[in-house]
């Protein structure tokens, strides 16, 4: 029996130490693998960054559609007067082919309007104006006033300051990382409630889309609009700074281009942010957004939570979406890259019409346009009417679907739909960056204002944030001191509103319901904010039609502005 044991325990032990070897081996194959790849990744980067510079055409030729097929290549339209339809295959398949559409169905009606030919069976009765139906391509200036004030173009460079990201992140795997301090030097120097704003860079789309007669192209342009709020983050990896509790910030630009705008950090556990926008030229954007994040040890997950409402006054069409999962990659080694992913529903309470966006995830060995973005625009009844494409970072294209049918089988056995269109149309092209952006944050030409001093906003307003400015202005060590003192200054004070109602759930009710009676209301709010914080501009209710509870604004901050009375105001700086 003990010769059976050593025999055992010898034969256990070379099997040991083979698995050993096999192990490390395998270990340093993948090792090498993601080096590799990681190599790979980069070359492909940079020539698909080449390849695209170098497809450029010059502004008087026409813009191409993509002809995203096995090749990946990018052609030109060949000619107007080709006869050929345009089809698209269907969301499971990320190939679109473009070509020119047919002449016969395309009419010019007595009112010049563009309409379309009986046959196809569509209702030309309510289409866009001319003007919105347009190219994106025409100057934002042409659309605005002229401003009353000459805006600032530039801020201070960015410092090169070395820091190493993972020695600090590597304690933070898994995390959520809104309650984990983080040091300025990984932020940029304007806060969450002033990136919310950035979303309004491109209102001129919702302005268009204010002007639409025909609900389902004015789906078009909500759809571009929702996709434009991504283009600015291609290029920012930086963090925006966390709001303190009850900050605001106001993005007053009614004069210049018909809106304004307000944000206001409602909650701090979890954080989330109010926003409301109203515009001149009829129409109206909120939001509710808390952020989700998790630390994955190579990579950054960033989750939105909320959604977002756009209402129009003409037409009384209400519309909402939520947003995709935003991922920082190369958070260990590499450069910093940001990707956009998922799929987002917009949706038209009134008329049941509904655009399905999908936000293609970036892949290393898809032949496809990086970033892509493709959508189809439906009515209540499931049918096809638009076609959407383009990327997130550069330009949105649809066309009008004359006919579907059904093709072959695709990818898991799935069906596919394949759209005969119009020719395409830009719906939204993005605005180039500013000179020197790559020195100061990548931030667009709205960017480069949000932190601009304006005089007459309230004490609580993001641009008075002395730690933001002092970072702004290059001094990252005082910034992050004073950081500090904000975030304590803002735990003691969450620590006495805490005493304080506790103190008060310990007193007993007046009335007939009793000491320990809660009121459905109250414990409406307890459940949502732990810390029973009250905002100052926003108020929790039901949405009529969406039916979700969101914080909407209430009333009073631009009349308060107008008094130049903020005695309301808490001292959060």
């Amino acid at each position: 029996m003990i010769n059976a044991c050593r025999d055992f325990l010898a034969l256990a032990q070379a099997h040991s130490k083979r698995w050993q070897k096999a192990l490390h081996s395998e270990r340093d194959q993948r090792i090498r693998l993601e080096e590799t790849l990681e190599q790979l990744a980069k070359q492909h980067n940079h020539l698909e960054r080449a390849f695209r510079g170098a497809t450029v055409l010059p502004p008087s030729q026409s813009n191409p559609t993509l002809d995203s097929k096995s090749s990946g290549s990018v052609k030109g339209d060949a000619s107007d007067e080709d006869d050929e339809n345009e089809f698209f295959d269907a969301m499971e398949d990320p190939a679109f082919i473009t070509v020119p559409a047919d002449p016969k169905y395309h009419r010019r009606s007595g009112s010049n309007v563009s309409g379309l030919s009986t046959e196809t069976g569509i209702d030309d009765q309510s289409l866009c104006d001319e003007q919105s139906l347009g190219s994106n391509s025409e100057s934002p200036q042409s659309l605005e006033v002229e401003p009353v004030r000459k805006r600032r173009t530039k801020i201070p460079d960015k410092p090169n300051y070395s820091l190493n990201l993972w020695s600090i992140m590597k304690n933070c795997i898994g995390k959520e990382l809104s309650k984990i301090p983080m040091p300025v030097n990984f932020n940029e120097p304007i806060s969450m409630l002033q990136r919310l704003s950035e979303d309004l860079e491109y209102y001129e789309l919702l302005d268009k889309a204010a002007k639409c007669q025909s609900s389902l192209e004015q789906l078009c342009y909500v759809a571009a609009f929702t996709v434009s709020s991504y283009s600015t983050t291609v290029h920012r990896t930086g963090k925006p700074f966390n709001p303190l509790l009850g900050e605001t910030y106001e993005l007053d630009r009614l004069r210049e281009s018909g809106y304004r705008s307000l944000c206001e950090q409602v909650s701090h556990h979890p954080p989330a942010a109010a926003h409301h926008a109203i515009s001149e030229r009829g129409w109206t954007l909120r939001q509710e957004i808390s952020l989700a994040s998790k630390f994955r040890g190579k990579y950054l997950s960033i989750m939105p939570l909320g959604s977002i409402q756009c209402m129009f006054e003409k037409s009384n069409n209400h519309y909402s979406w939520k947003k995709v999962t935003t991922t920082v990659h190369n958070i260990i080694v590499g450069k910093l890259w940001i990707d956009q992913s998922g799929e987002i529903d917009v949706v038209n309470h009134q008329t049941g019409d509904r655009c399905h966006l999908k936000f293609a995830p970036y892949s290393y060995f898809s032949r496809d346009v990086a970033r892509k973005v493709t959508g189809v625009v439906t009515d209540k009844e499931g049918k096809a009417h638009y076609v959407l494409s383009g990327t997130w970072d550069e330009k949105m294209e649809f066309s009008r679907v004359m006919q579907s049918n059904k093709g072959e089988n695709g990818a898991e056995g799935k069906q596919k739909t394949v759209y005969q269109t119009l020719k395409a149309k830009e719906l939204w092209k993005k605005n180039p960056l500013p000179e020197g952006a790559e020195t100061m944050y990548y931030f667009s030409s709205l960017a480069l204002t949000l932190n601009e001093p304006e005089e007459g906003v309230a004490p609580t307003d993001s641009r008075r944030r002395p730690d933001q400015q002092l970072m702004e202005a290059g001094r990252w060590d005082e910034a992050n001191a004073e950081k500090q003192r904000l975030e304590e200054k803002q735990r003691g004070v969450r620590r006495e509103r805490e005493r304080e109602a506790q103190r008060a759930a310990n007193l007993p009710e007046e009335g007939a319901e009793g000491p320990h009676v809660v009121r459905p209301s109250q414990s409406i709010k307890a459940s949502v904010h732990q810390d029973n914080y009250e905002a100052m501009w926003f108020e929790r209710t039901e949405d009529a039609v969406t039916g979700e509870s969101m914080h909407v604004y209430k009333g009073g901050y631009w009349e308060a502005k107008d008094l130049g009375n903020w005695d309301m105001c808490p001292d959060i700086y």
